[in-house]
């Protein structure tokens, strides 16, 4: 019966096109995204949850995310071309038309902004305009042009748990969603480097820099790397001394702060492929264990 009806279905959709639609989506940065705001939207709501308006967030941001990711791909679609780990997404290998995806996008994004307007409220709509403006409008041009882009770029990546707290609270004036903010701030900047360090063939034969420019010994980025992740220390800590976390998120926050410098260590000394990859994947981690003992914290 299943397979007459995956049969029947498969006449009238492609499944490849609806593959490279969501591919377009970036879904594993939707996902990201999704969940620092829902961070934010849990903390902002101070034990009070307004189920429905967390949907309603929820629906509002991913549109409004996923059709950044796809305007970003359609804005880099030749450059992509270019990069081993980007040639195969859908508008590089013509999967996708140009016009359709610029057109998916932008209904998305539009529909998405909209959403959050009318059913959130509207500083939360601003909030995630001004993400995608920041994201399209300064960190997508700037990654050709300087380093500066991976502090600029760590502005929008940083503002998702922004916007959940708004979407919870309807202000910007809460202390605590600013600390949410610069936790993922100076996390995004030790992960885009390190990605930097393992891709640096790749964006290269783009022209992208992600890196400093003469900078033989890594020092500077190696420099940044560390300065942000002992900047992450005190940042985290504010969450506690504020009140909007207690015991057990201090406790494994500060373990995963802990490690996370550990592997910051090495690249002082030398970069390599390894230290770097392994850099990267203490980034992969960090940042899903802090919300998890936020989470974890607020639900006890």
């Amino acid at each position: 019966m299943k397979t007459a009806i995956s049969k029947k279905l498969a006449q009238y959709i492609d499944v490849s096109i609806v593959s490279a639609y969501v591919e377009l989506t970036k879904p594993g940065i939707t996902f990201l995204v999704l969940a620092s705001m829902g961070i934010g939207f849990l903390l902002g709501s101070n034990g009070s949850i307004d189920y429905l308006n967390l949907v309603n967030a929820a629906l509002g941001t991913f549109l409004i995310a996923s059709g950044t990711s796809a305007f970003n791909q359609y804005i880099e679609r030749d450059l992509d071309k270019l990069m081993h780990r980007t040639s195969k997404r859908p508008l590089p290998m013509h999967r996708i038309g140009t016009e359709k995806a610029f057109l998916f996008a932008t209904i998305l994004m539009i529909s998405g902004l909209s959403y959050l307007i009318l059913t959130v409220n509207f500083v939360a709509g601003c909030i995630s305009a001004a993400t995608s403006i920041l994201y399209l409008g300064a960190y997508t041009p700037l990654k050709r042009k300087s380093f500066v882009n991976v502090f600029i770029g760590a502005i929008p990546g940083a503002l998702p748990p922004v916007g959940g707290w708004v979407a919870a609270t309807g202000h910007l004036t809460d202390i605590g969603m600013w600390i949410l903010f610069g936790i993922v701030f100076f996390w995004q900047i030790p992960h885009v480097v390190a990605i930097a360090w393992l891709c640096n063939d790749d964006y290269l034969r783009a022209g992208f820099r992600m890196l400093p420019m003469k900078d033989e010994r890594s020092l500077k980025s190696s420099l940044t790397v560390f300065i942000s992740l002992i900047l992450l220390i005190p940042v985290s800590a504010l969450l506690y001394y504020f009140g909007d976390s207690g015991i057990i998120y201090l406790v494994g926050a500060t373990t995963a702060r802990i490690g996370f410098l550990f592997y910051g260590i090495p690249p002082l000394k030398e970069v390599t492929k390894e230290n770097a990859r392994k850099l990267m994947f203490a980034s992969l981690f960090y940042l899903p264990l802090v919300w998890i003992f936020i989470l974890i914290d607020r639900l006890i």
